[in-house]
């Protein structure tokens, strides 16, 4: 899932933050957050609109996910990756059993699962999830793939509304929703890179229907049905980001303005892929300054009142 372009690269990712040593706490925070600097996503990750004492959070849990996901796809891992993964799991279960953690991950994400109570299932998914990268390279049907989405993206949706104190089942249907959406948009936003891998997530049943095969996909031919099973695929995803906008609408002052920009963002791309359509096998359709600050803006018109009400609460405390 990580993102690797052909003939349009996008900026290469910043080097991986040494870690700090000794291990103290708030420079593990800080190698956390160097390390999301470090990549280039549709939307800020942990952004300025997240309160301060949940971006920190935020930062801890997309660099454990974030690490996870690089160990089962990025080539620095080839032939070894089963037996780090391994590692990574043995680590997260000391973070939750008191034991000494030796990685800042692992030193920031014990004090994130401790202030917030989060549960180990969540963490657990995702690792479950990962591995099934190791060994499948493609996907019969849409509900296959949903599955799979279901471990390697929505507990991440979970666990920031458990950051944040919401356990609504209503609120955790639609951030299962918006995850799962998330990742399905990345998915036809890197199939270029994804194929040159050997796999791709688009379901064959899609393929089949379009009368399309893997070999089809990878040349990008016929065009004209590769570019109608992509806009297929941007519309199913645009309904499961439509289904998920309630959550947007409802959350409160704290995540309203960063699950907007998250929101928006995976719209926005979904936007670029329907535009190029069949050359998105060759090209990686990206978010430009332009589209980022579009996507900021209207992020802050729908849901920027949160930020009012923040500011007005701080004042207010500072005068006690």
């Amino acid at each position: 899932m990580l993102h690797r372009a052909l003939s349009q690269k996008p900026k290469p990712h910043a080097a991986v933050p040494e870690p700090p040593a000794p291990l103290e706490l708030e420079a593990c925070y800080r190698y956390c957050e160097a390390l999301a600097r470090s990549r280039h996503h549709n939307f800020p990750v942990g952004s300025r609109f997240a309160p301060a004492h949940l971006r920190r959070h935020i930062l801890a849990i997309y660099a454990f996910t974030r690490t996870a996901d690089d160990i089962a796809d990025e080539p620095a891992y080839e032939g070894r990756r089963s037996r780090e993964l391994d590692a990574w799991e043995e680590r997260l279960e000391d973070c939750f059993h008191g034991g000494a953690a030796d990685h800042p991950i692992f030193v920031a994400l014990a004090d994130t699962v401790r202030a917030c109570e989060l549960p180990i299932t969540p963490f657990q998914s995702l690792l479950a999830g990962f591995r099934t990268d190791l060994e499948k390279r493609d996907y019969a049907t849409y509900r296959d793939l949903r599955a799979y989405t279901a471990l390697t993206a929505e507990p991440v949706g979970h666990l920031l509304l458990y950051l944040a104190g919401y356990s609504d089942p209503k609120l955790h249907n639609c951030a299962e929703d918006l995850a799962s959406a998330l990742a399905l948009a990345n998915f036809w936003q890197d199939l270029g890179s994804d194929l040159e891998r050997g796999r791709h997530y688009v379901p064959s049943e899609d393929l089949r229907h379009f009368g399309l095969s893997a070999s089809d996909l990878e040349a990008g031919k016929p065009k004209d049905a590769v570019g109608q099973l992509l806009r297929f695929e941007v519309a199913r995803t645009r309904a499961l980001f439509e289904r998920a906008r309630p959550l947007v609408d409802t959350v409160g002052d704290d995540l309203a303005v960063e699950l907007a920009l998250i929101w928006l963002g995976g719209m926005r791309i979904l936007q670029k892929i329907d535009d190029l359509g069949a050359r998105v096998v060759h090209r990686r359709p990206q978010l430009g300054y332009a589209d980022k600050a579009r996507v900021v803006s209207r992020a802050v018109a729908w849901r920027g009142g949160a930020l009012a009400r923040r500011a007005g609460r701080a004042r207010q405390s500072e005068s006690l």
